[in-house]
C-alpha cells in the first residue's frame, strides 16, 4: 500500500478528540451554565410564592382579621374550644407559625425552619380536629393538612433553588439533613404543643 494510500484509509484518518478541558475550563462552563435560572428554579420560585403567600395570608388571617378572617380573638375562642389554654395565645403561635413560615418559604429564607414551622401546626391541626374525619376536605379530613404537610416538606428536601434568599447559605441547597431538620423540629414544636 503506497504512503498516499495509507494516509486516506478511514482507520487512519478518523478525526483526533480535541484535549480534555482544564478545571478552569470546566468551571467557567458550569458559571455560564447556571447565570440563566432553569426551569426547575422557576418552578419552585412559583410554588414557592404562590404556596408561601397564601400560607402566610391564611396565618393573617387568625392574627389581624384580614382576607375574610375572623382575628386573635375570635380565634382564640376557637382554640380553648379545642383544649389549648390560654386560647388566644394559641391562636397567635398558630397566626405567627403560618404567616412567618410562608413568608419563609416564599423568600426562601431559612426554608427549613419555615417548613418546620407549618409542619408542626399541621400535626397539631390533623391531630385535634381533621384526624377524627378521615381523608378528604370534604368530610372536614386530614387532606388539606397532609397536602401542606409534604409541599412544606419537599421544598425542605429539594432547597428553594437559585431564586431566593438560602442561596447563598450551605443549607440552601436541601437534601436529607434538612428535610430531616424540618420534620423533627416540626413533630417536635407540635409534641411540646400537644402535651401542655
Amino acid at each position: 500500500m503506497s504512503t498516499k494510500r495509507r494516509l486516506n484509509h478511514p482507520i487512519l484518518t478518523r478525526p483526533v478528540a480535541p484535549p480534555a478541558s482544564t478545571s478552569s475550563d470546566t468551571a467557567a462552563q458550569n458559571t455560564a451554565a447556571t447565570a440563566f435560572s432553569t426551569a426547575a428554579d422557576c418552578g419552585l420560585l412559583l410554588l414557592r410564592l404562590t404556596f408561601g403567600l397564601l400560607m402566610a395570608a391564611h396565618g393573617a388571617q387568625k392574627l389581624f382579621g384580614i382576607f375574610g378572617g375572623h382575628g386573635l380573638t375570635a380565634t382564640g375562642k376557637g382554640f380553648a374550644a379545642l383544649g389549648y389554654h390560654p386560647g388566644k395565645l394559641f391562636a397567635a403561635i398558630c397566626g405567627l407559625s403560618e404567616s412567618l413560615g410562608g413568608l419563609g418559604l416564599a423568600l426562601g429564607l431559612l426554608t427549613p425552619l419555615a417548613a418546620a414551622a407549618l409542619i408542626g401546626v399541621m400535626i397539631n391541626a390533623m391531630v385535634t380536629v381533621t384526624g377524627a374525619h378521615g381523608l378528604w376536605e370534604t368530610d372536614g379530613g386530614v387532606e388539606y393538612s397532609v397536602c401542606i404537610t409534604v409541599v412544606a416538606l419537599a421544598v425542605a428536601a429539594i432547597g428553594p433553588g437559585r431564586l431566593a434568599v438560602d442561596r447563598f447559605f450551605r443549607w440552601g441547597t436541601g437534601g436529607w439533613p434538612q428535610a430531616a431538620f424540618a420534620l423533627g423540629l416540626g413533630g417536635i414544636g407540635a409534641a411540646i404543643t400537644l402535651s401542655l
